[in-house]
């Protein structure tokens, strides 16, 4: 098998790792909900952002393009 066709199953197999692992990034912002004189009150909201199945998705395309592409015959 061609180099390209072992780094496609590679990139295949981490990509269905990081769909398994699922691993979620976070952000927190603030949020002023009111101020009465000295008194604040301020609301924390949490942000998810799913890095994991987005990489695990673009790794498994890559993988398998790279997979097809190393099969291939030059004639």
């Amino acid at each position: 098998m061609r180099p390209a066709g072992i780094f496609g199953i590679i990139l295949i197999v981490v990509g269905i790792i990081l769909l398994a692992y699922g691993g979620f990034a976070s952000f927190t912002t603030t949020e002023n909900v009111a101020k009465l004189g000295p008194l604040e009150v301020n609301k924390e909201h949490e942000h998810a952002v799913p890095v994991g199945p987005i990489a695990g998705g673009i790794c498994i395309v890559g993988g398998v393009i790279l997979l097809v592409s190393g099969r291939r015959t030059v004639a």
